[in-house]
């Protein structure tokens, strides 16, 4: 009897063991944000940024042609791509009034313009909303010589377009977004941070439901303080509303792209003020936290000379990274990012 015993546990632990060995192991858990980033690359961002800051767009001048080409690029990127206008079918535009471009004081004589804007609801919270900006236009043409604006702000166009197709193709995977994302192409920036501030007077959605603008102007390359350093991005803005903002980019780049991040801009006592110069800061205003991406200035700033050219791919797939890194997290973290520094927003009368 006890062999009998015996030899049957023996059978079963053999059993045991062979079933065990041919289980199907569990699949390893996929970080999407990195499968997702992956899309957005240099060759991709050199494609759009060479027709983009050609002489055909004539430097994107408010109002003018080569800026409306430029708008007419980006619907048509929207249109291929399949995402979609938050304000309906192909209208793609957020037309933004010569009477508002010429009533600031600062600008004259300026033409009908607009915001060119995309979107992709949320799987769970698409009433919370996450903007990613970036101006369209640049300064024209002066003295015959056409301002292409690789850089500035050609640079950022870009990459929020590459950030617009990594989000389509999750959603379309159907791994998120769970918040709504709002890709922001604004006018009249040269001129005055005009298209961000019709943008938030006359929002497509409530500034209240707007978690974060993630804004970006010139990323492309790199300036005379990092000619030894060439892996870094200033962050501007991050800590001033949210510092939970601040520590969530800081955790997402330690995680996933190991950039320098670069602070030198975002003292209140630095004279260059960047955090007064961009298109986040209208955001800003309204308490929406916000970061400013942005690679400082060089000789071709504001030069007819910033062409597509001269900018570093490489680095720039990089910082687009980070930011879509960031971005993705703030899409589909449990709760909205804490404002603990709240600012007094402007009157409305």
């Amino acid at each position: 009897m006890k062999k009998l015993i015996l030899s049957a546990s023996i059978a079963a632990l053999l059993v045991s063991c062979s079933t065990s060995q041919n289980a199907p192991k569990p699949e390893p858990e996929i970080d999407y944000a990195i499968k997702y980033a992956a899309t957005i690359t240099e060759k991709d961002l050199a494609k759009h940024l060479f027709v983009y800051a050609s002489d055909e767009f004539e430097g994107r001048d408010t109002g003018e042609p080569g800026q409306k080409k430029a708008s007419q690029y980006l619907k048509d990127f929207y249109i291929k791509s399949n995402i979609a206008s938050p304000l309906g079918g192909d209208d793609y535009y957020q037309e933004v009034p010569a009477s508002f471009l010429n009533s600031t004081g600062r600008a004259y004589g300026l033409k009908d313009s607009e915001n060119v804007v995309a979107f992709i609801k949320g799987s769970e919270k698409p009433d919370e909303i996450v903007v990613i900006s970036a101006h369209l236009d640049h300064v024209g043409v002066k003295n015959g010589k056409i301002y292409n604006g690789a850089d500035d702000d050609g640079s950022g166009t870009v990459a929020v377009l590459e950030i617009a197709e990594a989000f389509k193709k999750a959603a379309d995977e159907g791994n998120g977004p769970k918040r709504s994302v709002l890709f922001l192409h604004v006018t009249g920036e040269e001129k005055g941070l005009l298209g961000s501030r019709y943008y938030v007077e006359n929002p497509i959605f409530p500034l209240t439901n707007t978690v974060v603008d993630l804004n970006i102007d010139m990323i492309g390359r790199i300036d005379d303080r990092h000619k030894d350093n060439p892996n870094f991005v200033y962050l501007i803005g991050a800590d001033k509303l949210s510092t939970e903002l601040h520590d969530l980019s800081e955790a997402m780049n330690a995680k996933y792209t190991n950039i320098s991040l670069d602070y030198k801009y975002n003292d209140e006592k630095d004279p260059n003020r960047f955090y007064y110069r961009s298109d986040h800061y209208n955001f800003a205003k309204y308490n929406i936290p916000i970061i400013f991406y942005f690679n400082g200035t060089h000789e071709d700033y504001h030069q007819h000379t910033d062409t597509p050219d001269k900018i570093n791919y490489d680095l720039l797939e990089n910082r687009t990274r980070l930011i879509f890194h960031t971005a993705w997290e703030i899409a589909n973290r449990e709760n909205k990012l804490i404002v603990d520094k709240p600012v007094t927003p402007p009157s409305k009368n």
